[in-house]
């Protein structure tokens, strides 16, 4: 038993000193500039944003390219708030800016799922070369759209970013971590050019990949559809590039309560498990190294701190690096306290995924 719990956690270990690696060793920036400005179109659903809408809208304000090759489509995703009349209003100061208002009739839905709903009815109206999305409840960099088209190339059909969560305090903070966590994963998965997700809150897909893949109208339901709309792109023979830096860090806010952060979790989850079984290791082990620590803690207390201490370290190591890759710095407290917060985060997040229920999304229940 000993041998088996020492492997789990030595297996961590090293995957996270291979990330690092491969970090180092292999890092890919995909910039290459180009002298051509296609036009761009940028789409984002929101339904019950109004908060946060203000946020994102003034970073669009904000962005650095032409406004005649700049097209800005916001879908009202049947808001039960004040987002419609916000984005009236923003959308009258620009020729550029469109209000798209999303019907409830059962004829008019593509999707069930009713982001990918949204977004499907907003790529039907683009007339961008490049489809770029985010979220309503985030906020764009200046020169986002620059650097988006300056990372594709032959064959390749999509483009993701980056994300860092505003961090307010320490269940923030731990979030932020969270993300570069996933991120940096992704990051060095599609660099080796091996399966990878979508990244709905900033990504951008190409005209001709997008309708060759059948776009959100054509993949099944989920409610992942970022994932989805990559596999379909993928499935057509197109690749995935992951660009991280500071130009394409798109920021969001953190989940305010537990229950938030358990739903969203849910609904991730539900699209993690359609992944491959490599994946579903790779994710696995995250998970089962606490229970691992904890019983060889009890059944031999300095080997069970030992390797437990060495993997907050190689993780730290890993996670300091690759943020500062995305132009950001993480503290190195919240660093070593980030497998407290896992602990019961994953415990409670595996809990909660096979706990009956349905998952609740901006305002709508799906089984």
């Amino acid at each position: 038993m000993m041998i088996w719990l020492v492997g789990i956690v030595g297996l961590l270990i090293i995957q996270y000193l291979l990330l690092l690696f491969f970090l180092k060793t292999g890092w890919k920036d995909h910039f290459i500039k180009t002298e051509e400005l296609p036009k761009v179109s940028v789409l984002i659903a929101a339904r019950n944003e109004e908060k946060d809408l203000p946020n994102l809208l003034r970073s669009l304000e904000r962005l650095n390219y032409p406004i005649e090759k700049l097209e800005i489509l916001i879908a009202d995703d049947q808001s039960l708030d004040q987002t419609a009349l916000l984005i009236a209003a923003w959308a009258k100061k620009g020729a550029n800016r469109n209000l798209i208002s999303i019907q409830a009739e059962p004829k008019d839905e593509i999707q069930r799922n009713g982001k990918a709903n949204a977004l499907a009815v907003l790529c039907e109206k683009a007339s961008g070369y490049f489809f770029f999305f985010t979220d309503a409840d985030c906020e764009v960099p200046q020169n986002w759209i620059l650097e988006g088209i300056n990372c594709f190339g032959q064959e390749v059909g999509l483009v993701l970013g980056i994300t860092q969560v505003k961090s307010k305090g320490w269940f923030g903070k731990m979030q932020e971590i969270d993300w570069w966590n996933t991120l940096g994963i992704v990051k060095i998965v599609t660099d080796l050019k091996l399966p990878t997700t979508g990244l709905g809150n900033n990504m951008v897909i190409s005209r001709p990949a997008y309708l060759a893949s059948g776009g959100f109208e054509k993949i099944p339901f989920s409610l992942t559809e970022d994932l989805e709309i990559s596999k379909a792109i993928r499935k057509v023979g197109y690749s995935i590039r992951h660009q991280v830096s500071e130009n394409f860090l798109v920021k969001t806010k953190a989940e305010k309560g537990l229950n938030a952060l358990l739903q969203q979790r849910k609904r991730w989850m539900a699209g993690a498990m359609t992944l491959s079984w490599a994946w579903k290791i790779l994710l696995g082990l995250q998970f089962l190294v606490f229970p691992a620590v904890l019983v060889l803690i009890a059944l031999h207390w300095q080997l069970g701190f030992i390797l437990f201490g060495s993997k907050i370290i190689t993780q730290s190591l890993f996670l300091a690096y690759f943020s500062k890759k995305g132009g950001q710095k993480i503290g190195t407290i919240p660093l070593l306290l980030f497998d407290f917060y896992q602990i019961w985060n994953l415990s409670l997040t595996i809990l909660y995924y096979f706990w009956p229920g349905q998952v609740e999304w901006k305002s709508r229940k799906y089984a």
